[in-house]
This record gives C-alpha cells, structure tokens and sequence, in this order.
C-alpha cells in the first residue's frame, strides 16, 4: 500500500511516490503523462537529491530512448523549459521559475545529448520533437507548434534580456551548456553541408527576429568582455566534487532550488579542470557556433522538392547558403563611442549592435593565448569593417600582436589551426600600409618570450620580421606545409615597402632565408637534373621525379618572393634601412651562383646594382688597419644620403590580400567543434562524431601537438 512497482534500473526498491528518483523514473518510463499533468510540476519543483553513477544515468538514458516515442517526454519537458523561462522573464527573485528552469535543464540536457548521440536517421526522428496527435493540448499552447522552435525562442529571449547576476549566473551557464547540447546534431552529421541536412535547435534559431538575435549577440559579447564572477550566496552556497566520481554537489539556499545530482561529467569532460568562471568562456563558444553554421540550400534541390521527383545529388559548386543572422549581426557591430548621426541612415533595417571596442580590443589582447579568442579576432577583423579600421588606428597594436607573435614562437605546442589563424590575421593586418608602417614605430624594451638572443629595444616591426621567418624555417624543416609557407611570405612582402629601421638582427635572417630556401632549391635541382635513366635509356621513377619536380617549382616560387621582398626594401626603403644593405652586402656570396638564373637574374640586378654602389665605397673608405663592423655600417649610413637609386629597376609594390575559401564551413565548423570538445567545455561520445575523424585515442588530426622545436643551431644553421 501506497508503494510503487519498483524498476529494475532504480535498484530493484520499492520507491515511494513523489520522490525525486521515482520521477525520474517515471519520465523515462513507459506511462506517458500528459503536458498539463501535475507531475510535470511536482518534477520541476521537488527538489531532487539523486546521486547517481554514470551507469545508472546511462542507463536511464537507454530507457528514455525506448520509450520516448510513445511518451513524447523529452518534447514534454523541453515545452515545459520555455513556459518556465517565459516565467522567469516577469517573476522577481526568489522565485520557484527560476529553481524550476534549473531543473528542466538539468533532466532535458542530459537527455538530449545521449539521443543526439544516438540518433541514427539523417533528420533526428529520434528526438520525437513533436506531440502526439492525440495529446490533450492546454491553452497555452496551440496544436502545430514546433517545439524546438518555441524552445530555442524561449532560451533566446532569455539570453538577450536577462542580465547576469549572483541570481541568475547559474542559469544562464547552464542555458549555454544546453544551446550548445543542441547544436551538437553537427557533430554527427558529416563535414560538408548540404540541403538535406536537418539541425532542428540551430536551424531554428536561425529563423528568429532580428532583435532578438542582435540582443543574444551583444549579451554573449559582454560576458567575454566584462568577464562576471559572482559568489552564488543566494543560491548556491557551495559547488564541489566527491572522490573519483564527478558529482555535482549543491547546497542550496531554499530547498526549491536544488538541482538534480546527475554526474557533471556526463555533461562536461571531467579530465578538464572546471574554470572558476567558465560563462565567459561559454559565452564565446556559443557565439562562435551561431556564427559559422550554415545552412545549405539549393534552387536544384527546391525546384526538384516541390516536383516530387527523383534528382541527382547536388554538386558542391551548386550548394549555396542562407544568411546567417547572428554571422550578419556580428560583422555589423559598432562601436558605442561613434557618434551614431555619423551613421548614414539607414543601410539595416534593424538597430545595430554596439559594443565598447575599446574593452573588446583590450580583452582580445589578454585572451589571444587562447584558440577560441583567436578565432573570435579573426572574425572581427575579416568580417567586421569598422572593427578592423578602429583596430588599425590604435596606436597600441603591440596589444594584438604580442601574444600572436609569441603564439607563433611557441609553435611546436600548437594546433596547426591554431598557427593558420594567427598567420591569417597578420596577413589582414598589413594589407593596411599604415599598420606596415606604424609598426616599426613601436619600440620594444625587452621581448622576454625569445630566448635565442636578447632583443633589447627592438621595434615591434623588426619583431614581427624575425618570427615570421622563424615561422618560415622551422615549416621548412618539419611541416612542409605550402600554405603556411605562403601567408608567412606574403605579409613579409606587404610589409616590405614600408620597412623601417630593421634591425640587424632581423635584417640577417632575412638574407638567411634567402640562403636556406637556395640550398633547399640546389638540393631539389639536383636531383631533378641526375636523370633517372636506365642503360636502355628508359625513365624510372616517374612519381618521384613528378615530386620533385613540383617542389622544386614550389622552391623557385619561394625564392622568388624573398628576392622580391628585398627589391622592395631596396627600392622604396632603402636610406632608412642600412641593417639591410650591410646584411646583403656581408652575405652577397650566397647571391652569386643565382646571378645568371634565368628565372632569378631580374630581379637580382638591383641587389646588385645596391652591391656595386656601396661596395666601392665602402672599400675607398677602408683602412685595413682599423676597420670594424660599426665602422663599416658608419659609411653604409654616410652613403645612403647620397644614394639616389640610379639603375633600380622599378617594380610594382608587392600587395597580397587575403580570400576566404569559397566554402568556409568545411573549416570553420569542425574547427569550432573541436575546440569546444578540446577544452572539455562538453563531452560527446567519440563514435557518434562524423563531423571531423576521430582516431581510437581519441585525439583529430588537426589537435596533434607539433613536437619538438629545435634551436636555433638545428633549424636556423646557415652553414
């Protein structure tokens, strides 16, 4: 009497009723409760005290997904989610929607994310989002209505009108966590969009107005900016782990606001210290997610849809996109200091975003050791005009560029993806031919990161030199990659033309690049030319002769730009860099056996036209018998004030731009996904992913660390 049969699953016990594990039990369980059902309310307003394993909860788990297709429980509860949300917009604290909100979350996210796990079908069926046609419906919501729409709404509305506070903290760290549960149905699609593919959460909020989604984007940015950290007195009083089994502990100020005690690993990767304050860092994983979904679509595909008839499956030149609206908002945003009658009126339809970017310019700088915040800035400065113009004016761009230059120092202890980010925004950055200019302006006392050498009053441009060649060496020696390769030389030739003052040191591994790529190209020649003959006179080794010869076109390419890039600092720049002229002059041997190249003799006649001029006067200035370095530059900067570049060949300045790929998606969203799972911000099981490979061990491709950067004697050796 007044005892229940009791469920294998829960222990064998009999459990009495209204307790919190017989809830949970009943939620997962074949009986069906109808939405206006008061068990929905005694489950979102008991306080539940379940301390369960991860075998249990798994185990849970597997129930819900037998059953949830006839009980419709997991719709239930999300519907229930946004009615309690909706309450919390209008209640004051303390208030039972908020305790309620808490507990929705908790039960739906732990949930959802194992049927997403699980999900077999391409479109999620598994989900069982809508209700049964036979549900009785209350009037408060109206038959066709999809849930996840009504959901992402609900959650949405919140983000963007609720400020965050001692009360509300947790809340709206664990509404993040469950956008991002969401979104996660990418993970188990595959790495290409295309029209077929159904995301009901994300897809749906796509579809929200404007303000709103202008709202969610400016919140989630000032929690990265502003960083808030609250000690939860009113409603959490303490929040801690137990032995080896990650269980969250909460002790609660009111009883109505204790959560479930489902395992916290099941939700966030345990081997991951928590953050002490993790919003911020959720705050931006989520943006970046919104960002850079796509939705694809095709006017194939709809035309083929509405004629009922079988179709070839779309190419990937014939997939396009809709717009993305939080992506849209982002590259709109504005600074709160710009005077908004400045604003011609009116290229949007919608008030703009406004953020303080001096606090977005300066949070940058502190975070950029960071991946996400990398990616963040690149987003900024590729998409966002006005971001990009505000960043190029400030007169501090050392703030940005330090902690990337030291990023690319330290490259063997990062992603790949990580270093194509950071290289990609340089080369945005001196597209500008201020910035290329302003930054040899900026003198740095010390750069205690670099350890091959003390670089004492340094400007920041000569810095910037020095790594971009060390980033060039050491892909050389271990990456191979023509795409870093790339990028590191066509910032470098930007920034040619307006070289200032480059320091000796700088100006020396710029010639040294020179030797190292020329070495490589006489390796590659060589080989290329010894042909492989047998004595019949028959070729063999096609696909290595095919290989060289590609490097070795690749390696000429190379030379070629090095050689370019001093013809501009020559030619343009020449009386205001005497390091230079002494660095080609000391080293001008490594130019000769390229003197009468063909493909090199062009643009090597001004560096010799330079050589002739200095030499003869540097050797009518000569006395063998007191002669020193300082002494010979001394002449070198006597002599510049004469020069007059007579004989330079004029060659049109070197100007590289930066062109996203013309599908971006493919990168950026296993990119971002990665990240999010790399941080262990939230876990998912590996078998279930198909966005990008996951080997057994659990690492990608692409979060392999480099290993092992060697010294300067080892990579950088010139002899």
């Amino acid at each position: 009497m007044g005892g229940v049969a009791s469920s294998p699953w829960l222990g064998g016990e009999v459990r009495p009723l209204e307790t919190a594990e017989y809830l949970i039990g009943e939620f997962v369980g074949e009986k069906s409760f109808p939405l206006a059902s008061d068990y929905w309310k005694k489950l979102l307003e008991l306080p539940l005290d379940l301390r369960w394993r991860s075998d249990r909860v798994l185990h849970a788990c597997q129930h819900l997904a037998m059953n949830n297709r006839s009980t419709r429980h997991l719709a239930k509860i999300l519907i229930h989610l946004a009615w309690c949300l909706q309450e919390c917009l209008s209640a004051s604290w303390p208030s039972p929607a908020f305790s309620k909100a808490l507990n929705a979350l908790c039960i739906s996210s732990v949930f959802l994310k194992y049927l997403i796990e699980e999900s077999k079908s391409d479109n999620f069926e598994e989900l069982y989002l809508c209700l049964d046609e036979t549900e009785p419906l209350p009037d408060n919501f109206s038959k066709g209505e999809q849930v996840e729409s009504l959901v992402m709404r609900s959650v949405f509305e919140f983000l963007g009108t609720v400020d965050v506070s001692s009360v509300t903290y947790l809340l709206h760290q664990q509404l993040l966590n469950f956008v991002a549960i969401t979104m996660s149905t990418q993970l188990v699609s595959g790495p290409s969009p295309g029209p077929c593919d159904i995301h009901p959460f994300i897809d749906s909020a796509m579809i929200l107005e404007s303000t709103v989604v202008n709202s969610v984007v400016r919140k989630l940015l000032m929690s990265y900016l502003r960083r808030p950290r609250f000690i939860l007195n009113n409603a959490i009083s303490q929040l801690s782990f137990e032995g080896n089994e990650t269980s969250l502990l909460l002790k609660v100020g009111f009883a109505a606001a204790s959560l479930i005690r489902l395992p916290l690993n099941y939700l966030v990767n345990s081997k991951v210290e928590a953050s002490q304050s993790p919003l911020p860092e959720t705050s931006l994983n989520v943006l970046l997610l919104l960002c850079n979904y796509r939705r694809s679509i095709s006017e194939k595909y709809i035309q083929d849809q509405m004629d009922n008839s079988n179709f070839d499956p779309i190419k990937k030149e014939e997939t396009c996109f809709s717009e993305n609206p939080f992506c849209r908002a982002l590259e709109n945003i504005q600074d709160t200091e710009f005077d908004q009658n400045d604003v011609e009126v009116n290229a949007h339809s919608v008030p703009l975003v406004r953020i303080p970017f001096a606090s977005l310019f300066d949070s940058l700088g502190m975070f950029l050791a960071d991946e996400t915040s990398v990616l963040l800035l690149y987003m900024l400065v590729h998409g966002n005009p006005s971001f990009l113009e505000y960043t190029l004016v400030r007169t501090d761009i050392d703030t940005l560029l330090m902690p990337m230059l030291e990023t690319l120092y330290n490259a063997p202890s990062k992603t790949p993806n990580h270093i194509y980010m950071v290289l990609v925004i340089l080369l945005i950055l001196s597209q500008d031919p201020c910035f290329s200019a302003s930054i040899h302006k900026v003198i740095l006392p010390n750069v205690p990161w670099y350890m091959e050498r003390r670089l004492n009053q340094t400007s920041l441009g000569s810095l910037m030199v020095v790594i971009l060649i060390r980033t060039v060496k050491y892909n050389l020696s271990k990456m191979q990659d023509v795409y870093l390769l790339t990028s590191c030389l066509a910032t470098l030739a930007n920034m040619a033309p307006h070289t200032h003052r480059l320091s000796s040191y700088a100006s020396q591994r710029l010639v040294s690049l020179f030797y190292m790529l020329s070495r490589k190209y006489n390796k590659l020649a060589k080989i290329e030319n010894a042909k492989t003959i047998t004595a019949d006179g028959d070729l063999i080794g096609d696909s290595l002769q095919d290989d060289t010869s590609a490097d070795l076109h690749i390696c000429t390419d190379f030379l070629r730009h090095v050689l370019e890039i001093l013809n501009a600092i020559l030619t343009y720049t020449l009386p205001r860099n005497p390091e230079v002229v002494y660095a080609i002059m000391q080293r001008q041997e490594v130019f000769l056996p390229f003197k009468n190249h063909p493909r090199f003799s062009e643009l090597l006649e001004n560096i010799y036209t330079v050589l002739d001029f200095f030499n003869s006067r540097v050797d009518a200035d000569k006395i063998d018998h007191d002669w020193s370095v300082e002494k010979a530059l001394q002449v070198i900067i006597h002599h510049t004030r004469s020069w007059r570049g007579g004989g330079m060949k004029l060659f049109s300045q070197l100007h590289f731009t930066y062109e996203q790929e013309k599908h971006p998606e493919e990168f950026f969203i296993p990119y971002v996904w990665q990240l999010i799972l790399s941080k262990g911000h939230i876990s998912f099981n590996p078998a279930s992913i198909h966005l990008f490979p996951v080997p057994i061990d659990g690492t990608t491709e692409q979060n392999k660390q480099l290993k092992g950067l060697p010294s300067d004697e080892d990579v950088f050796d010139e002899h």
